[in-house]
């Protein structure tokens, strides 16, 4: 069935472009080429993508963009002056449009033959080559991304090649209707299931689906807004640098339920910090005293039984997935408090548990009586503790050696270094990176793909004349400054605050970040409200004092 034609082939290579003060390495701009364009697995010859991460590889070897949405976008704009692989698209096409070609359709087109993989990401660079800031969000919110496909048989193709369909994808489900799926509100679970059933869907977006369908309770709603007043029930040493801080309601009522892995945000005084739970049985959090933290020693010598505390409702999705396969809990130091949560959900379970600890020696071994009561309990559980002091830290080469299932789901928490080596040491065991998950002390690592000179330079508060607009606390940073002008985004990077994002728009799912206190406006409207208790920070201004987990 002919489906259309090809109107123009398109390629470049990635290119240094300043855009908003930065250096941006991107591969879309795209120019057309003259006669045939040999098309490989991996790409068009003579083509390239600057963010490997989210562009190019074999499931988006080939981006296709139609004439039809071409007119559409300059009646929009009320511009004149497209010209054939604006949209940095590989293809430009006559038909094929996104509301009729399906995931999983194949194609011959000259001498190849193609397969479609996904809708094209949203991503940043699309608005930045038009002069168009808001267009990713458009692409969605108008039903017109485009798509990528797969090569499946390699061969030339060049601008007048007829577009033929040789094969109907399984499940019918469209490119715009599997990019609305991610992209905006009001899901089906029926369709979430079956878009996971389509083979040719790209894995990335098959796991987003499923985690959709999971739907783990951390994904919920906090249990309560902004800050409430708990007090203490109890201050245990640990020993002789971590202290377990007991919460309960001030009025004795039962608090909601935390799930294992998840943190408390707490405000003492001028300083607000976050803390993983460290048990199912209640709110425990456990604490080591830093030398220069001002919270954590107020918490840990200071505070006493009886006080009364601010507290943020639980979050986080650093939580146990719903299989029975092998679990692996990796930790150095007081990362030890989540994946420890995690040991009390799983104790008495039936599945194959790794406990794998780093301490600096046994006197700073905090709570390790009581994982061993816990591990005692599951008839498959397995301890290593490594102490830095007698038998050396714990690397790469000694976490290999414990053999440890490769089908296992792994949960690391510890120090960056640490859980970079032993991320690297799963992958090398043969785990995939979608069954490793990770929980980072401290501000989270940079998102921000394409952007060179990514230097790191610890969070300061910003440059130039102080504002004067409502205060902005980064939780994980420790920094608490006014806002002035622009958006929270652009206010974390003044900062160097480390920010999440891969597109300056509200369907990027990076830049969603726990909103603990206060409220913010948007501009521009995001496609998809953010869930209570987020902001957006990409497009959004405080309206009052705000507190951010970052």
């Amino acid at each position: 069935m002919t489906a259309g034609s090809v109107v123009s082939v398109n390629v470049g290579k990635p290119k240094n472009v300043t855009w908003n003060g930065k250096t941006v390495y991107t591969g879309v701009w795209k120019y057309p080429v003259d006669g045939p364009a040999m098309v490989r697995r991996l790409n068009v010859d003579g083509d390239g993508q600057g963010d490997t991460g989210g562009h190019g590889g074999e499931q988006r070897a080939v981006m296709v963009y139609q004439l039809g949405s071409y007119r559409y976008w300059q009646e929009y704009f009320g511009r004149d002056d497209f010209t054939y692989g604006q949209f940095g698209e590989n293809f430009t096409v006559e038909g094929m449009p996104d509301d009729e070609v399906c995931i999983g359709d194949r194609y011959r087109i000259g001498a190849a033959e193609f397969e479609v993989t996904q809708p094209r990401v949203t991503c940043y660079r699309v608005g930045m080559r038009m002069g168009e800031p808001e267009l990713p969000s458009l692409l969605v919110a108008h039903h017109r991304p485009g798509f990528y496909l797969r090569v499946i048989t390699e061969g030339e193709v060049q601008a007048g090649d007829e577009i033929v369909r040789t094969r109907t994808g399984p499940e019918a489900l469209t490119v715009a209707e599997i990019d609305a799926l991610l992209y905006l509100p009001d899901r089906d679970p029926s369709v979430l299931r079956r878009a996971t059933r389509i083979p040719a869907l790209s894995p990335g977006w098959q796991g987003s689906f499923r985690e959709l369908l999971e739907s783990p309770a951390a994904s919920k709603e906090p249990s309560w807004a902004g800050f409430r007043q708990l007090q203490v029930a109890d201050v245990v040493p640990e020993s002789s640098t971590v202290s377990s801080i007991y919460l309960a309601s001030t009025d004795g009522t039962a608090l909601p339920a935390a799930v294992a892995g998840q943190y408390l945000t707490l405000r003492v005084g001028a300083g607000v910090r976050s803390y993983s739970l460290s048990t199912t049985d209640g709110y425990r959090i456990s604490v080591k005293h830093e030398p220069y933290g001002s919270v954590s020693g107020y918490l840990t010598t200071e505070l006493q039984k009886g006080a009364v505390v601010d507290v943020a409702a639980p979050r986080g999705d650093f939580v146990l997935d719903s299989t029975d396969g092998p679990v692996l809990l990796v930790s150095a130091g007081i990362g030890l408090t989540p994946v420890l949560a995690m040991l009390h959900q799983l104790a008495g379970s039936e599945r194959e548990v790794w406990w794998i600890h780093s301490a600096r020696s046994p006197k700073e071994h905090a709570l390790a009586e009581e994982a061993r009561e816990l591990l005692a309990s599951m008839p498959h559980a397995h301890e290593h503790v490594f102490y830095t002091s007698t038998t050396g830290r714990l690397t790469k080469d000694k976490l290999l050696a414990l053999g440890f299932p490769v089908d296992a789901s792994a949960y690391l928490c510890g120090p960056e270094a640490f859980m970079t080596d032993m991320r690297e040491a799963l992958v090398a065991a043969g785990l995939g990176s979608d069954r490793i998950h990770s929980e980072l002390f401290g501000a989270l690592g940079v998102i921000n793909p394409g952007i060179l000179d990514q230097v790191s330079r610890p969070p300061h508060q910003p440059e130039g004349p102080s504002a004067t607009g409502p205060m902005v606390t980064f939780v994980r940073s420790g920094i608490s400054t006014p806002f002035g002008s622009g958006n929270l985004l652009e206010l974390a990077e003044a900062c160097d605050v480390p920010a999440r994002w891969s597109c300056r728009t509200g369907v990027c799912h990076t830049c969603v970040t726990p909103l603990l206190s206060g409220e913010v406006t948007y501009s521009p409207t995001p496609l998809e409200p953010a869930p209570d208790g987020q902001a957006l920070i990409c497009c959004a201004r405080p309206t009052g004092d705000v507190v951010l987990d970052m």
